[in-house]
């Protein structure tokens, strides 16, 4: 797809940023959410964050919101922003017992991966903590359908007009496989089964009352900080695009994100009652680097780190954000890498409208979820 570069768009982005509804009346009354720490609200650090982790229950984590929410980011997130484009408030994590959750539900944890745990280790990949699954989550989900309904019927009269986005899920299968070491033909194996525990978990949703579902992809890994300031260490050709990406990293992650739009076509099939549609986060991220600095950001800092440990592209996996030793930059809202792994407020507030807007297939004009 062709970047969108053309200026109404840019203009909507630039005086719009989700601005809410002024009605009351979107479609859409609730949004249950699972993933990883792209949309972890504040799952993991109820539960008591460890290891790799550990820094986002403090400063600088949340340092634009001036305080840290379990949040990975300096401030709010594309789910914050999905529900504010929606009229509603914040998605509240299921670990917060004392939250509303009219609105819907966040089951996203930091960390997660698609897969379980004896996968890992067979595999040959240690687990940086106890991680949670994708199937953990969707054990929330059923206990919390449990709480508010008794029946099939009423479960799905309840979630007709909710919102579920099933991902982003799977990065963190690769990431701590590529951390480790992993070459990328060795991951590559990974990508069927990471595929196919998103469409069991999709097929959950629809089969307990959801009616729309959204699916978001893989990001660019090859554009991150992260992986940029560690390609020497890693089984990378080294070959750059025109960003400045890592090509064969970009492969890989459209190896996944091709993969899991077939999965989503062959599900369309299965359930033709049920509105399934693919949130490009690929090309949201690249429309984002391809437009840096007429968003607002430094160019010049579009593969950094805000938050970091130092050296190359301000990462170094031993010396993460939030660490003793690690320094922040003075203004999050012009970089797009807060921590080389995770986005800053800004970016993912780009991000946001973009697939609102442009990324989101079928578009979103086409159904009535966005009406409002």
């Amino acid at each position: 797809m062709a970047f969108f570069s053309s200026s109404p768009f840019l203009i909507s982005l630039l005086s719009a940023w989700l601005i809410p509804a002024t009605s009351n009346g979107c479609f859409i009354k609730a949004i249950y959410s699972f993933g990883d720490s792209i949309a972890d609200t504040g799952n993991l650090l109820r539960m008591g964050p460890s290891g790799l982790f550990n820094p986002i229950g403090h400063f600088p984590y949340g340092v634009t919101l001036t305080k840290p929410t379990g949040r990975c980011s300096d401030g709010l997130l594309i789910i914050d922003y999905l529900a504010m484009s929606l009229n509603l408030s914040s998605i509240n994590p299921y670990m917060d017992k004392s939250a509303s959750f009219e609105d819907g539900v966040n089951f996203a944890i930091a960390g997660a991966t698609a897969l379980e745990e004896p996968f890992f280790v067979a595999s040959g990949v240690l687990m940086p903590y106890a991680a949670s699954s994708l199937g953990a989550q969707l054990g929330w989900f059923d206990a919390h359908l449990s709480s508010i309904c008794s029946t099939r019927e009423v479960c799905a009269k309840k979630l007709e007009r909710a919102l579920f986005l099933v991902g982003e899920i799977g990065g963190n299968d690769y990431n701590f496989a590529f951390y480790q070491g992993k070459r990328i033909h060795e991951v590559e194996s990974f990508v069927p089964r990471v595929i196919q525990r998103i469409v069991d978990a999709i097929k959950k949703v629809i089969e307990a009352g959801g009616v729309h579902v959204v699916v978001p992809g893989n990001f660019p890994i090859g554009c991150m900080p992260s992986y940029l300031s560690m390609a020497e260490d890693m089984d990378s050709s080294g070959e750059y695009d025109d960003l400045n990406c890592l090509k064969d990293l970009n492969e890989f992650a459209m190896l996944h994100n091709n993969q899991l739009q077939e999965a989503i076509n062959g599900l369309k099939q299965e359930y033709p009652q049920a509105v399934i549609l693919y949130a490009d986060y690929y090309q949201a991220f690249l429309y984002l680097l391809h437009n840096a600095s007429l968003l607002g950001f430094d160019e010049s800092s579009s593969f950094d780190s805000c938050c970091g440990g130092g050296g190359k592209h301000n990462f170094d996996i031993h010396l993460i954000c939030g660490l003793p030793g690690t320094v922040v930059c003075t203004a999050p809202a012009k970089y797009i890498s807060w921590d080389g792994i995770h986005l800053t407020q800004k970016a993912y507030r780009v991000m946001a409208q973009a697939l609102i807007d442009s990324f989101i297939y079928p578009s979103l004009e086409s159904h009535k979820i966005w009406k409002c």
